[in-house]
């Protein structure tokens, strides 16, 4: 039996985000899932190693790197749009689920069950530290994007920080503290 779900994987640096945003700097859904597991891991190591967590960072950081998979058959779906209306936003979430159980298909029989969990983020701890890296990375976009001079992240900035701030969670709080100024800063300014 061959399979095509790695080839279809490869296939998420051909779908761009921000597609209403001008950018000075484009980004498509592989890199940003990249960024995100990155993200996710560090989250989940804040949260064991600085507040008492238990949970699995590369665990996390695996279902990150899946978190956006269903968009290589849905595409990504303007932010203003997913969210704008409750009826939309459902009827995509129903469209992801079924994206992403087209996806584990693809598998081996054998291989689905390592791979069932990352595509469909079963676990609600794992899930809500995927999510706040995925807002994570959407605001350090946005904070890019704006210290390029593109003021049109403006709002989502400033949305997508609220957003970050209402999660309440210590290990955002603690990234944001500690690590984000940095985004803000030229190589120059780095050293």
């Amino acid at each position: 039996m061959r399979s095509h779900f790695f080839a279809y994987i490869s296939r998420m640096r051909f779908i761009q985000r921000w597609a209403l945003m001008r950018n000075t700097a484009p980004e498509n859904v592989q890199e940003h899932s990249h960024q995100a597991a990155v993200l996710a891991h560090a989250l989940a190591v804040i949260r064991n190693e600085r507040f008492g967590g238990a949970v699995d960072p590369g665990a996390v950081a695996a279902a990150a790197l899946y978190h956006d998979a269903s968009e290589i058959l849905t595409g990504d779906m303007p932010t203003p749009i997913k969210y704008g209306n409750p009826a939309i936003r459902s009827a995509y979430k129903d469209v992801e689920a079924v994206a992403a159980r087209k996806l584990l298909d693809m598998l081996p029989e054998e291989l689905r069950g390592a791979y069932a969990p990352v595509l469909t983020q079963v676990e609600p701890e794992v899930e809500r530290l995927v999510k706040a890296a995925d807002k994570l990375s959407a605001y350090i976009k946005c904070v890019e994007e704006l210290k390029a001079g593109n003021t049109e992240f403006r709002e989502a900035a400033a949305q997508t920080r609220r957003v970050l701030e209402d999660y309440n969670l210590p290990e955002v709080r603690y990234f944001l503290e500690t690590f984000l100024e940095s985004f803000s800063l030229t190589l120059d300014e780095l050293k």
